[in-house]
């Protein structure tokens, strides 16, 4: 796959001189003997990468927050429009490292952020030497490029040192909630890396979320994602299932959601994100499937998490179901609608009347 051959040329690249050989997938003791969560306790300037959907709605809110933000983004328009705002912008994410004390990255896959910080004028571009101490992906990758590109980070040097701390740490921070929890700053992050960092962060989440949970060492947050969005994906194909029977069979989707919910199918997909229109108000299903989840970002994570099960040897049936499932979404044209959109476009149910 495209991913996992530009996880193999970023392990030749971890080979050039300047980096150290760490780990993967634990913190080094070096690293904990720098720290010091007191002298990261100062967030003078937050570098955001990637305003799309769900960047553009976190870097909102930090900017609400009160945040001194650096932005770049591909898009030109999007960038015009931050710097209409008097926010700053900068032409490449190696101008952005060099203005930032963190830089925080939401971006669509696991090649766009390997070309984000290994690029030409990527985020590691200026040699052995970084700004700033903290580096945070909250885009869904595969675990493996996480813990690669933690152990790169973290054989970097500190221009300026902080305290007695002489490297800078990355975390893996995907979120869940959507466009949504993006936009109401109620968003989840799973977070990956050094404890003590993911301590001194928790600001930034809470400007940008309503929580977070710390899930262990480099590369966790990622895993922790793509588990989430596999279960969450096979829960929405049941759901979705289940109600489009149940309309064959003569029971309302109104009424079949009220027995979901007050019995043992209870579910997210049921509850809170039902997938037929005319039953929930405020949800992609009652606008057409717009906004929300794409379906092609889906099925993105479906590749990730199969790919992932196969890395450990774990049969994964229901992944490889669900892929194809929405590979076939994507290619019907649906590759942009939210990914409840399964309920209509694959399994023909009706709208509530």
């Amino acid at each position: 796959m495209a991913i996992f051959r530009a996880a193999a040329s970023f392990r030749h690249y971890m080979s050039k001189s300047c980096f150290k050989s760490f780990p993967v997938g634990n913190e080094t003791p070096s690293i904990r003997r720098f720290f010091s969560a007191d002298s990261l306790a100062s967030f003078q300037s937050i570098g955001f990468i990637g305003l799309g959907n769900m960047g553009t709605r976190m870097a909102n809110n930090l900017i609400k927050a009160g945040y001194n933000m650096v932005v770049h983004d591909i898009n030109r328009n999007t960038m015009k429009n931050y710097s209409d705002l008097g926010v700053a912008t900068k032409e490449t994410p190696f101008e952005v490292a060099e203005a930032s004390d963190v830089v925080i990255t939401m971006l669509p896959s696991p090649s766009h952020v390997l070309d984000v910080y290994n690029g030409s004028h990527g985020l590691l571009h200026g040699g052995c030497h970084i700004r700033p101490w903290l580096l945070i992906d909250s885009s869904t990758i595969d675990p493996q490029t996480s813990r690669e590109l933690s152990a790169v980070v973290s054989s970097r040097i500190l221009k300026e040192k902080r305290g007695s701390w002489e490297s800078p740490v990355m975390l893996d921070a995907p979120v869940s909630g959507g466009v949504l929890a993006a936009d109401a700053r109620t968003l989840t992050f799973m977070v990956g890396g050094l404890e003590e960092a993911y301590h001194a962060a928790k600001a930034l989440f809470l400007s940008m979320g309503k929580g977070s949970v710390y899930c262990g060492g480099s590369g966790n947050g990622s895993a922790a994602k793509i588990c989430n969005n596999l279960a969450l994906a096979v829960s929405m194909l049941g759901v979705s299932e289940a109600l489009a029977l149940g309309q064959s069979l003569g029971i309302s989707a109104k009424t079949l959601t009220k027995v979901f919910n007050s019995s043992s199918a209870r579910c997210w997909s049921s509850e809170s994100y039902n997938p037929v229109p005319g039953v929930m108000e405020e949800v992609p299903s009652a606008r057409d499937y717009d906004g929300g989840f794409a379906t092609k970002l889906m099925f993105k994570d479906l590749n990730l998490a199969k790919a992932s099960a196969g890395e450990v040897g774990l049969q994964h049936p229901l992944t490889s179901q669900a892929q194809e499932i929405y590979k076939k979404l994507c290619e019907d044209g649906y590759e942009n609608k939210d990914f409840s959109c399964v309920f209509r476009h694959f399994y023909s149910g009706d709208d509530e009347l």
